[in-house]
């Protein structure tokens, strides 16, 4: 498993001519363009990058394209292409003159990944790429190391080359916007996090979804709990993550899958005691279906269809959960299951 590198030194470490050559390089001028600028042989310019490179510890030309956006020398939508008949002007470090009032870049995660920037939806590429971004998108509050996207993109498969910061650098080409320079994503020493207040994730909203629910509950508005909890579900769009590779993504499919199954549950409990019967049967009953395995789901399903009067359906439940935890598990239905069973069969609605 390749190792996360260690931080290139300062670009105070190069000569002038070699940081205005590294600013030219950032902002995509070919080497013949960079000559042009600075009035030097092109040759010149191939020694000043492999000097670059070599000050620098990295490995090619792509390598420096990011570390010049990763130092702040460059900045999307402000390099010289296209006004190159001028010196190119010596770098300073750009920073955005104002924080940027509301998302623009919305992503989602609840479902295949998807991005929207401006309200437009974005190709973010190939998988291993979505998959690096999605790894960003998951963890809002912190930065995530290079070493931490290699375990949890590739796994046991690393890559060959030193593709993690290609991609950044391609995420960051991707979902920007000319008129703001500022990244979406930026680079610190413990490694690369999405820029807040920049984004908005779906799964971040559903979670201050999911606490505005529980307050309700605690407010004894079990109304208002339902309506938080069924806007919560409602950013599910299918599977989570669907199709994308690496452990990451294995584990929070399926925890993100687990955890809808619980928020169809609470709702469910709350929808029951409103007297809503009929709509805690329906969400039940296809959670049942997909979830066939499911004991909590089946009980519950059970209790909802017995306090409607729909004691046969009930008892039909039980037996279509029993026989699949035999037949798939070799195991009997649990205490929960069988207590939640002997209720139906005594008729008592009101346990």
């Amino acid at each position: 498993m390749p190792t996360t590198a260690t931080a290139a030194p300062p670009t105070t470490a190069l000569t002038g001519p070699e940081r205005d050559v590294l600013y030219a390089i950032g902002c995509g001028l070919t080497d013949a363009e960079i000559a042009t600028a600075l009035a030097v042989p092109e040759h010149a310019v191939a020694g000043h990058l492999g000097r670059i490179l070599a000050t620098l510890g990295l490995r090619d030309r792509a390598a420096a394209i990011v570390h010049a956006f990763d130092c702040g020398l460059v900045t999307p939508g402000h390099g010289p292409r296209g006004q190159v008949a001028g010196p190119v002007p010596r770098t300073t470090v750009r920073r955005p003159t104002a924080p940027v009032p509301e998302p623009w870049l919305r992503i989602c995660v609840l479902g295949p990944l998807r991005a929207w920037r401006a309200g437009q939806p974005v190709d973010l590429g190939p998988v291993r790429q979505q998959a690096v971004l999605a790894a960003l998108a998951l963890c809002p509050d912190r930065a995530v190391s290079r070493h931490e996207l290699l375990d949890g993109v590739w796994g046991m498969e690393p890559p060959l080359g030193n593709v993690v910061p290609v991609y950044i650098y391609r995420l960051r080409k991707i979902l920007h916007t000319g008129d703001r320079p500022d990244w979406v994503i930026r680079r610190d020493q413990c490694g690369y996090r999405l820029v807040g207040g920049a984004v908005e994730v779906d799964v971040a909203r559903m979670e201050e979804l999911v606490t505005a629910a529980g307050a309700a509950e605690r407010a004894c508005d079990l109304a208002e709990a339902v309506r938080a909890c069924s806007r919560a579900l409602d950013l599910f769009r299918g599977e989570p993550l669907a199709g994308l590779p690496g452990p990451l993504a294995e584990l929070e499919r399926l925890r993100l899958t687990e955890r809808r199954i619980t928020l169809v549950q609470r709702k469910a409990g709350w929808q029951l005691r409103l007297g809503r019967n009929a709509d805690a049967i329906a969400e039940l009953s296809a959670l049942a279906a997909a979830q066939p395995l499911n004991e909590p789901v089946a009980a519950l399903l059970m209790r909802a269809l017995h306090r409607s009067g729909r004691q046969a359906e009930a008892l039909a439940v039980f037996d279509r959960t029993r026989r699949r935890l035999g037949d798939d598990l070799g195991v009997l239905p649990s205490e929960m299951l069988r207590q939640t069973h002997r209720t139906v069969l005594r008729g008592d609605r009101g346990a």
